[in-house]
Order: C-alpha cells, then structure tokens, then sequence
C-alpha cells in the first residue's frame, strides 16, 4: 500500500505515465493546480503548494527509488514542485488578472527549458545528488530560474 501511493504522489496522479514527454505532461498538469492556488490563496498558496509537495515528493520519490533508477522518467512530483515555484513571484498578479493566462504559458515553456537543459546548478543537483533531494532540487533550482525571469518580464511590464 506505501509503495503504491508512493508511485501515485511521485506520477501526480499518474500524469508521469505519459508515454512520451513525462516531464512536459507533469507541468502542464501542474497548472491547474498553480492557477487554483494563486486564485484563491495568493502567494501564500503558491509557496505552500511548493513546500508540500517538495517534502510529500521527496517522501514518495525515497519509496520509488527502492525499486528503480535515479530520477526514473514517470517521477513528476519533482516538476510540480519546480513548476509551482516559477508563479511564486507572479502570484499575487495571477488570481487578479484576466491576461494571466500568458503568464502560465510563459512559466511552463521557461520551466521545461531549464528543466531540459539544466543550467548549473541544476545539472549539479541532477548530477552530484543522487539520491530523493537530487531528484526534487534540479526542478527547485530549475522554478528559480523560471520564476526569476518571469518576474522580471513582468516587472519590467513584458508581460501585462
């Protein structure tokens, strides 16, 4: 029973079994989750929605490892927590605003690039760190990144 909730945390609810692109499927299905936090919780829901999954992933993603590879392509909860964080910055304009749709777009293709081509320190952690928090931290550092630009777009009124 811990094993299989563990596979359903680790797949968010098996959007991790997409046959190609596991990773692209487990961020896009992060962003109803992304645009229900910031609608009813601001940034506080984002960040909590971040920290949650982070630490439940990490949990799950320990259990999966047991009977699998290093960061096995179906372990998505590590893109939910890393696509989350890239709206931290932009939450409090997401629940507002009517254009905000541009700003979920925007922060699930700079996420999937990072995430693909893992800048340092994001190849570091995906690399150096093999373990559960090797898995999680490459899409934290990847959602800094992402979140960092798309704040800057928006502060820089990029995007409006």
């Amino acid at each position: 029973m811990k094993q299989k909730i563990s596979f359903l945390v680790a797949t968010f609810l098996n959007s991790g079994r997409a046959p190609k692109a596991p990773g692209t499927f487990g961020s896009l299905a992060t962003i109803p989750l992304a645009f229900v936090l910031a609608y009813f919780f601001g940034f506080s829901g984002i960040i909590s929605g971040v920290i949650i999954s982070f630490f439940i992933g990490a949990v799950a993603v320990k259990e999966v490892l047991k009977s699998t590879s290093h960061d096995p392509s179906f372990v998505v909860i590590d893109e939910v927590s890393g696509q989350l964080l890239t709206f931290a910055g932009v939450a409090s304009y997401l629940h507002n605003n009517s254009s905000s749709l541009f700003f979920y777009v925007i922060g699930f293709v700079l996420f999937r690039i990072f995430d693909i081509f893992k800048p340092f320190p994001v190849s570091w952690a995906d690399k150096k760190i093999l373990n559960y928090w090797g898995v999680m931290l490459d899409d934290i550092f990847a959602g800094i990144y992402a979140g960092l630009i798309l704040w800057l777009l928006h502060y820089f009124q990029f995007l409006i």
